[in-house]
């Protein structure tokens, strides 16, 4: 047996988590060799109950590896264990990385541009409107977003950066062939098609309970430089993942929200606690000093002109957006003067001048006047 198939025979096996696994690596000197002990053996390693050495050591009685490994296959997914090269890198470093992850579709790379937008499944329409907003925000900037697929803020989020040509991860608190919730399939089909990935350290027909949510909390968190709490109340699953991001060292964000409503105590508990106060994805971008279109090797060699150097993340604006940049080198203009000048339809235009807001390329006065940044 190799170390990549005793992972995901561990991974199959419940009560073993990531920080036993290790101890059992420290103390045999691989994960294949774990499956090879006898029950004795393991059960004289520290921290490994009796019952659990029994488990492990009747290890083909209590699983089943080649049943999974189909079921995978038949389900259009692969298995990625810590010891494949793809394994996400941020998630080694988290205090329990998962053994597995169990993806379908494309898994981006976790880079500093990774934020996860979480929230309450009982949003109210400013928090939708919000969870929104960021989310398309984040796509505009290049950044991915990370959420749970569960209904609500993670929802909301996942839809608005599909819609935005954005790249998301769904991470489930259940097996692939038991996405939930159902309502929910035709999104993660979008997610997929659109270059992102719906993923999950449970074995395929695993099915969610109470338990397995704050674990897919952990990876949602562990995957993202910063996490976004849109609305949440003061014990639900969205404070488990700001909990849990601060634990991992990750940079938490919280949207206020109206006094008397409940889903906004969570969001003002953790901004009286240190949590960056979020009035716009500008507010991530300013905490880690990003600011789209002016990187390193960017150049301004006059107002309105911009050129990119290969370290920048916009490299180019599209057709529209240099439309809008040409305009307004003549100057400051409101949006019904751009939106006649440059005939881009006002839907389109909300768009493009939010996306020129992200890049800091123009900025807005009162009276909704455009100028260029």
């Amino acid at each position: 047996m190799t170390d990549r198939e005793a992972y995901i025979v561990l991974n199959l096996l419940p009560g073993i988590g990531s920080q036993r696994v290790q101890a059992l690596i420290r103390e045999f000197g691989s994960a294949a060799a774990i499956l090879e002990r006898s029950a004795g053996e393991i059960a004289a390693v520290r921290g490994i109950p009796s019952a659990l050495a029994a488990k492990l050591a009747d290890w083909q009685s209590e699983t089943n590896l080649p049943l999974e490994l189909e079921l995978t296959e038949r389900g259009g997914a692969r298995i990625i264990t810590r010891d494949d090269y793809d394994y996400p890198e941020v998630l080694r470093h988290i205090p329990d990385p998962p053994l597995c992850l169990y993806v379908r579709g494309n898994l981006p790379e976790f880079d500093a541009r990774t934020v996860a937008v979480v929230g309450s499944r009982r949003v109210t329409r400013y928090g939708r409107a919000m969870a929104k907003l960021l989310s398309e925000s984040a796509v505009y900037a290049g950044w991915k977003v990370v959420s749970g697929l569960a209904y609500g803020v993670d929802a909301e989020a996942h839809q608005a950066a599909v819609d935005a040509g954005g790249i998301t991860v769904a991470v489930l608190g259940g097996g692939l062939a038991k996405v939930h919730p159902q309502d929910h399939i035709p999104l993660a089909r979008a997610i997929i098609d659109h270059g992102g990935a719906v993923i999950t350290e449970f074995p395929m027909t695993f099915p969610v309970s109470r338990q397995s949510f704050p674990r897919r909390n952990r990876i949602v968190s562990g995957l993202s430089q910063a996490v976004i709490v849109v609305e949440a109340d003061i014990d639900s699953g969205a404070m488990i993942t700001a909990t849990t991001a601060i634990d991992q060292g990750r940079t938490v964000f919280a949207v206020p929200g109206q006094v008397d409503n409940p889903q906004a105590r969570g969001c003002h508990k953790l901004i009286r606690e240190g949590a960056c106060l979020t009035e716009s994805f500008n507010d991530v971008l300013n905490e880690f000093e990003f600011l789209p279109g002016f990187g390193p090797g960017v150049v301004a060699e006059e107002p309105g002109e911009y050129s990119a150097g290969e370290d920048d993340l916009f490299n180019q604006f599209d057709p529209f957006e240099s439309k809008v940049i040409g305009f307004l080198r003549g100057g400051p203009k409101s949006f019904d003067d751009i939106a006649a000048e440059t005939e881009i339809p006002t839907g389109e235009l909300l768009a493009v001048m939010m996306r020129l807001e992200v890049k800091m390329a123009v900025r807005q006065d009162i009276g909704r006047i455009y100028k260029l940044a």
